[in-house]
């Protein structure tokens, strides 16, 4: 078995059984023992035990050989009492307190057996809409998101990861805005992607500069409208500031839905190359182009396309016995699998496949490769789910699929899948699923304090062969990141290793698009920018990626997410001075030192402010709100309540340390966020208002005399189509752990440019973050 050491550590980690102490009681050989005999066992009914044990035999060589890798679940819990092997799950979330609770509890079994969820949130009525039932208003999608994400966040993945889960609105539901930024702040709903489904005619919209209609999912009636091209600029802000929101193509997605009698796709998987219809599952496997190649009769490399072939068909019935043989978390989620029997077999290793055959990734030749190999894969499933079809049978639900409609019998509604592959790779020993590569070279650091240097070994090969290769050569590469200014590397080799930053957001979709042409789900891949890409260079990736017939797509900027404020005066992300000190004491897990957290100070109060003074009418009296501010912001805030009675003592607590919060500089939006919608026993409806509580009056007018300073709404009117207020692209956000005295300490938000677990460099691919250190994942 060809497993690197770092391979071999991930798996001893993260996949190997262990006992009841802890200890490993398997090896890698014997974990794909376990699989492939679990794997094959759904054909004993049907094959002789010496033909069921030549298939496990097949199952066993290509996992070995690395040349096909099923989904992380497969690896962990094939034949092992967990026994549920799907990586992505689509739950639908209901506008019923019920439904909405339902699907939370599902999730957790979901997160709890290993897979990752996507979410709709679409159905759900618009936030301050009346609910007849209780007389309360609703809170709205993103209130209830939080609630999922606090969910996922309790409870352990698989028992090695959190869970992922895909958030999805769209992009005509009425709270749209609070949507696309609600992710602003990277201490917030951190168990989620996020994605906007657009439409063909918001689209349009955005080219023509047009106004679109907000829709109410419960009355299906029209509630507003929005300028298309202002709510797609707050979109690109945002995922220019931290890569969030991404988009997914809702339209062309349900276009190609082979079951849209059964229903209408809504949501993706956390990555969003899987569209799936509410309940359905689906596994997924890749294919090693890297090891899909040979040597030509002309001496030259070339693709072995018999080789392919053979691999993609024993993948194809691999993974439709994984459907059989599956433990599934919850009896619909079985039926809908078992019922249209989805797979999505895909690729990695296809930047070390370009490199072995010579050829550049951001080139015509490439993409036309791209289009060709992908073309093959999706061909030859095709006809090995036809083959599987007239010996198992057909699909269940095929009678209510458009392959009746076209007299084609195939066992498997889909076949086809790109998916991120960061952990699957990191064991294959190859590049992530279509991606670039991320790095040529680059430094790790091992647990005594040694630094050890990573080559990419296609490139280590090369400088070999060419007797150029050197540690301090490699390091240099690793500082810089990059071949183009590395004296004494030749031009043909500058020219063929480039990394995901040498490459233009044009070639990035490009690529993308040139595999879905042939991929029947969707494509997950990242387009990495430099740090230094515009707004502009966001919006271009976005139009694009809609021209070119992708189904989605997610960009990340360079360092976008590594400036999160830690105490005041430092940034993370510019922690080395000169001399290798680290400024701001964090230590190597981006967590803030302990004497680091008593530095925040609020500054004075200004001797003169202005502001507003409100009475609002509560349940137990009348609460006076004066909220003041000086030209810095909002700085404070005082309560008094009438003779009525009330929780005078609690107002007040609560309006000194909203102050203190204020002068600390703590986001305004952030404090409002946290007040309105807590509700108390005593309400009392208002001007069309439902007041729930006094921290939720003093959030309300906070949020509206900010409005007013913004220049998008009078203090005393809550506007139902303010102006569109795009976040300033360099704005960056604290969040508190707790108040208190003004001695206020900050949570510590760990830095999303480090891995959580072992303080390494963590690459943005295929939607997801992976660490090549460690293997960390954080979607799988």
């Amino acid at each position: 078995m060809r497993l690197t050491e770092n391979a071999v550590k991930v798996l001893e980690k993260r996949y190997l059984a262990k006992d009841e102490e802890g200890n490993l009681c398997e090896t890698p050989e014997d974990m794909f023992r376990r699989v492939a005999a679990t794997v094959a066992s759904a054909d004993k009914e049907r094959l002789p035990e010496k033909k069921l044990k030549k298939l496990e035999e097949e199952f066993y060589d290509m996992m070995a050989d690395l040349e096909f890798l099923p989904n992380s679940p497969t690896l962990m819990n094939a034949g092992r009492p967990l026994g549920q092997l799907s990586a992505c799950f689509v739950l639908p979330v209901e506008d019923t307190m019920e439904g909405i609770f339902d699907s939370v509890k599902n999730a957790a079994l979901i997160h709890k057996s290993g897979g990752g969820t996507g979410f709709s949130f679409s159905r759900l009525r618009p936030k301050g809409s009346s609910v007849r039932s209780t007389g309360g208003v609703a809170s709205g999608p993103v209130s209830f998101m939080k609630v999922f994400n606090a969910a996922t966040e309790a409870v352990k993945q698989g028992g090695t990861r959190r869970g992922a889960n895909m958030g999805i609105l769209r992009v005509d539901h009425p709270d749209i805005l609070d949507f696309i930024t609600c992710k602003q702040n990277n201490a917030d709903i951190t168990n989620f992607n996020i994605s906007v489904a657009i439409t063909e005619s918001f689209m349009r919209a955005v080219e023509e500069n047009a106004d679109y209609d907000l829709i109410d999912p419960r009355t299906k009636n029209k509630t507003g409208s929005l300028n298309a091209r202002e709510v797609f600029d707050l979109m690109v802000n945002m995922a220019w500031k931290n890569g969030e929101p991404g988009i997914i193509f809702l339209d062309r997605i349900n276009r190609d839905n082979v079951m849209s009698q059964l229903g209408q796709i809504e949501s993706t998987n956390p990555c969003g190359e899987q569209p799936l219809l509410p309940y359905e599952s689906c596994n997924l496997g890749s294919i090693n182009l890297s090891l899909m190649v040979k040597e030509g009769p002309d001496g030259l490399m070339e693709v072995d396309y018999e080789k392919l072939r053979q691999t993609v068909r024993k993948a194809v019935h691999f993974l439709d016995n994984v459907i059989d043989v599956n433990k599934y978390p919850l009896p619909e989620i079985e039926k809908m699998t078992l019922g249209t029997r989805k797979i999505g077999l895909g690729v990695m290793g296809w930047a070390d496949m370009l490199l072995l055959l010579g050829i550049r990734y951001d080139s015509e030749e490439a993409e036309r490769l791209a289009d060709e190999v992908m073309g093959f894969i999706s061909s030859e499933a095709r006809k090995k789910s036809q083959e599987l079809a007239e010996e198992k049978g057909v699909f269940p639900y095929y009678d209510q699929s458009a392959y009746k409609e076209a007299g084609i019998r195939v066992r498997n509604a889909t076949t086809t899948t790109i998916a991120p592959t960061g952990t699957l790779s990191l064991i294959a020993g190859t590049s992530s699923g279509i991606e670039p590569l991320f790095a040529i070279s680059y430094i790790k650091y091992v647990m005594d304090g040694t630094e050890l240097v990573e080559v990419n070994p296609i490139f280590r090969a090369a400088c070999e062969e060419a007797g150029l290769y050197s540690e301090e050569l490699m390091r240099e590469i690793a500082r810089k990141g990059s071949l183009h200014e590395i004296d004494g590397i030749p031009q043909r080799m500058k020219d063929l290793f480039v990394t995901a930053h040498d490459i233009s957001p044009e070639w990035h979709v490009r690529m993308q698009a040139a595999f879905q042409k042939h991929t029947d789900n969707a494509v997950s891949k990242t387009v990495n920018l430099r740090k230094d890409a515009t707004l502009q260079d966001v919006a271009d990736v976005f139009r694009y990626a809609c021209r070119t017939g992708c189904k989605g797509v997610t960009i990340y900027r360079d360092g976008s997410r590594e400036c999160q404020v830690l105490n005041i005066g430092s940034v993370k992300g510019k922690e080395e001075t000169a001399q290798g000190t680290n400024t701001n004491k964090t230590d190597v897990d981006g967590q803030a030192a302990p004497e680091a957290n008593r530095n925040i100070q609020p500054r004075p109060r200004p001797e003169i402010t202005t502001g507003f003074t409100e009475k609002v009418r509560i349940g137990c009296g009348n609460l006076y709100i004066t909220v003041n501010y000086d030209e810095k912001g909002i700085c404070e805030v005082f309560t008094n309540t009438g003779r009525a009675g009330g929780c005078p003592s609690q107002s007040e607590a609560t309006s000194r340390l909203v102050s203190i919060a204020l002068r600390a500089g703590v986001d305004e939006k952030a404090i409002v966020e946290q007040l309105k919608g807590i509700r108390c026993p005593s309400t009392i409806r208002q001007r069309g208002l439902k007041v729930l509580s006094c921290p939720d009056a003093i959030g309300r007018l906070i949020e509206r005399v900010m409005n007013h300073r913004n220049g998008s709404g009078n203090v005393y009117k809550e506007s139902p189509k303010a102006p569109i207020v795009i976040p300033k692209p360099t704005a960056r956000y604290i969040k508190p752990d707790r108040p208190g005295s003004g001695n206020d300490s900050e949570k510590p938000v760990k830095d999303p440019g480090k891995c959580p677990e072992c303080g390494g460099v963590v690459e943005h691919e295929g939607g997801c973050v992976i660490c090549r250190q460690c293997g960390y994942s954080k979607c799988g």
